[in-house]
């Protein structure tokens, strides 16, 4: 049976000539912000990988086709969108094989990543173990993803809502390197410090390019964790934005809202209480995503033409 992949025009051009590409999920557009201002988000994303020497491929699902990277049309469509599906591995087929629109999140753009041949991939924070999982048992798919999907993940760390000891621990024992880049403390989304202290350091795209393709040599399962803390000028410290995931978290047990529900109210609920403040930090922290992760598929792609 033939992969169901759809290229755009510009991602397949990539593909021929052998440049380098960045995965895109697409829940930010979806489930992240109203129209307009989530497809001009994805644009600045998009036009931010495109600054660094890589070519964009943001994933969806539409018409019984995942499609890698999307065009301006194609862009505007989902983000007008109604009832457009969050996936995750465990519906990602389901959403193709009945012809329904989804958004990508973490997990499900690493599997079409990966089938598309797309090393790396660029978002704003992994999912991870919930506060309370040890009775929730709410623990998101993308860990499990990023122990068995050979993609490099840049993230911000994962999302400051999360119960983060925990959330490293299962890294951990999945055997998932979660790399800081630049410092030594574990990012926490908003804030450049959790207070953890990261398992690996790297200081630079061009040796998380190698140990990227070092697992591909030694046969290595999964992928890898890049934390790439926020810009300094975008920050909402620690000390700032801990009282109000404590009230948003509060507010989602009285209301039961549980499942793939809880992040979207959680972010929506901080976003609220900052002010905006907090989407526009999460909109900095992508953009220095985009460039990193831009550097690193250079490098691969670089390293890979020479082998």
């Amino acid at each position: 049976m033939t992969l169901p992949l759809h290229y755009s025009p510009e991602v397949a051009v990539a593909r021929a000539k052998g440049l380098p590409i960045v995965a895109l999920e697409s829940t930010i557009i979806t489930h992240g912000m109203p129209f307009p201002q989530n497809v001009e988000t994805a644009r600045l994303v998009e036009a931010e990988v495109r600054a660094n020497g890589a070519v964009p491929a943001t994933i969806a699902i539409m018409d019984h086709k995942i499609h890698i990277g999307l065009t301006a049309e194609e862009l505007d469509q989902l983000g007008q969108a109604k009832g457009v599906a969050k996936l995750s591995r465990a519906d990602l087929a389901a959403c193709l094989a009945t012809g329904g629109t989804g958004a990508t999140t973490v997990a499900a753009t690493m599997i079409c990543a990966d089938l598309a041949g797309i090393s790396v991939f660029a978002t704003g924070g992994i999912g991870g173990v919930h506060r309370g999982a040890e009775t929730s048992f709410d623990i998101s798919a993308d860990l499990r993803e990023l122990a068995e999907t050979p993609v490099t993940v840049v993230a911000a760390g994962a999302k400051a809502i999360l119960d983060l000891p925990k959330t490293l621990e299962v890294l951990e024992t999945l055997g998932v390197p979660v790399i800081a880049y630049g410092q030594d403390d574990f990012p926490a989304f908003w804030s450049r410090s959790s207070g953890l202290k990261a398992p690996l350091r790297m200081d630079s795209a061009t040796t998380i390019a190698k140990a990227h393709l070092m697992r591909g040599t030694l046969g290595l399962p999964g992928g890898q964790l890049v934390a790439n803390p926020i810009p300094p000028a975008a920050e909402i410290s620690r000390d700032e934005i801990l009282p109000h995931i404590e009230a948003a978290l509060v507010e989602a047990v009285s209301k039961g809202i549980a499942a793939k529900s809880v992040t979207p109210f959680l972010l929506q609920r901080i976003f609220e209480l900052t002010e905006g403040r907090s989407l526009a930090s999460n909109i900095a922290l992508v953009l220095n995503n985009a460039r990193l992760a831009a550097q690193i598929a250079r490098e691969i792609a670089d390293r890979t033409a020479k082998a």
